[in-house]
């Protein structure tokens, strides 16, 4: 199936929302409209306002045109690291560790040696989790017990990927609240401790947000970009979410590039993030005017 159906498919619940009502050429409309994909107020008023001042004709186009900028250009991951080491982060709940698992199965099966760390030792099932990925995948899981210290197995898992001439270390972390202190002070220590030893930061650190929390999503990629030095966002769930405009909205805010959304629960379904197909699947439930 091609990128765009995939995406046609995943944002049918947001496609709903976008596209209720007849066009009338608005900017009432286009306001409504685009606060019901998840846009955010102020950015949707702005680009109804802008919209609703041209010609018909002229306004779907406009629009398009203004939603791919919002949505920045593809981000490819940067894996040129000897290995490559990639940090994953976000709140509880939010697909985190499946994302740990399908990004292992997409590297295993570019032909590249995976290894993975848990190093979310506070959930009880984590570990185990993660260890049916890591098999599905091939890889190597490099876990300790629970409770134990998350910079340490992040240590653990660097030296076997070293020794193991691993081409991608890939951490798993905790899932937390950005709210909570002391837990973003333990993923400050996870990524230092990579830093340390690598004598570079990571290669990438992905954040990964609930496409169903919408606007939610938006204030904590904030936070957490205020915290750590993120590189690239991971949108998942958005086959169950009519919120799909919170992509962009989040792009926006923090600056960084979406890396992957998520469309469903297989281990394809990690797709890349391509900002036009993206945009036209969103746009292709409007009517005529």
């Amino acid at each position: 199936m091609a990128t765009w159906e995939r995406f046609r498919t995943a944002l049918l619940r947001t496609r709903q929302a976008l596209g209720a009502g007849r066009r009338d050429g608005s900017a009432q409309y286009w306001e409504e409209a685009l606060l019901g994909a998840d846009l955010g107020y102020e950015r949707a008023s702005a680009l109804a306002e802008a919209v609703g001042r041209l010609p018909p004709v002229a306004q779907l186009p406009a629009l398009r045109h203004e939603l791919i900028q919002l949505a920045g250009a593809s981000h490819t991951l940067s894996l040129s690291g000897a290995p490559a080491v990639v940090v994953v982060v976000g709140v509880n709940g939010s697909g985190k560790t499946s994302s740990v698992g399908k990004l292992a199965c997409r590297f295993a099966g570019a032909g590249q040696k995976v290894v993975l760390a848990a190093a979310d030792t506070f959930r009880a099932a984590a570990s185990e989790q993660l260890g049916v990925w890591a098999k599905a995948a091939g890889a190597d899981l490099v876990a300790q017990k629970p409770g134990a210290d998350p910079g340490a197995v992040a240590f653990d898992a660097l030296q076997r990927a070293r020794s193991q001439h691993a081409d991608v270390l890939v951490v798993d972390t905790a899932g937390r609240l950005h709210t909570r202190q002391p837990l973003m002070d333990e993923l400050d220590k996870v990524v230092r401790v990579l830093t340390r030893e690598l004598g570079r930061p990571p290669d990438e650190v992905l954040l990964v947000l609930d496409g169903t929390m919408g606007q939610n999503a938006v204030a904590q990629a904030r936070e957490f970009c205020q915290r750590l030095p993120v590189t690239g966002l991971v949108v998942t769930k958005l086959d169950a979410s009519a919120k799909g405009g919170a992509v962009l909205a989040a792009r926006e805010v923090v600056g960084r590039p979406v890396a992957l959304v998520g469309v469903g629960e297989g281990t394809e379904d990690l797709m890349d993030f391509a900002p036009d197909a993206y945009v036209d699947a969103l746009l292709a439930a409007i009517g005529p005017a």
